[in-house]
């Protein structure tokens, strides 16, 4: 049990630092970034606002793993992990996993169709099938979660 507890404060530790990391870059360095590719690359210049809008998606998909992680570990503490509510910040995992999905394979094809070298194709399908692996994870898991919470509250209903 102590453990337990030692393993969810070091995780809050490293989600509210991630979090911050997320934030500067979300608010300055892809921004800055794109503006200073569309310099360097003025026949590309048209892709900036798109990539940046992309791209900052993607990390507030990021960022909605990370508060319901938060929200999770907290029913962890309070050990009500099997409960309801926690399906509902599961769902909230599933649905930003899923959400940053489609607009990847969205950018995959807009890329695919338009790239002359594979190797940036050959990396988003990886990333797709990577992404596409760790949401259906999260289903899977969910349907644990539900199994667990099922029994938990049936055996409390029996005690």
């Amino acid at each position: 049990m102590i453990a337990e507890h030692r393993a969810v404060a070091a995780l809050r530790v490293f989600l509210v630092v991630l979090f911050g990391v997320l934030v500067l870059f979300q608010v300055m360095s892809l921004p800055g970034q794109f503006a200073h590719m569309a310099r360097q690359d003025p026949e590309m210049a048209y892709l900036r606002w798109p990539a940046t809008v992309v791209s900052v998606f993607w990390v507030l998909c990021v960022q909605v793993v990370i508060v319901c992680t938060w929200k999770l570990l907290t029913l962890v503490k309070k050990d009500r992990i099997f409960t309801e509510v926690s399906l509902k910040w599961v769902d909230g995992i599933v649905w930003a996993i899923g959400a940053g999905w489609v607009v990847l394979a969205g950018v995959f094809l807009y890329v695919g169709f338009n790239a002359n070298d594979p190797g940036l194709p050959l990396l988003l399908f990886l990333m797709s099938v990577g992404v596409a692996v760790l949401g259906l994870l999260m289903i899977v898991m969910r349907a644990l979660l539900r199994q667990a919470t099922t029994l938990r509250s049936d055996m409390e209903s029996v005690i």
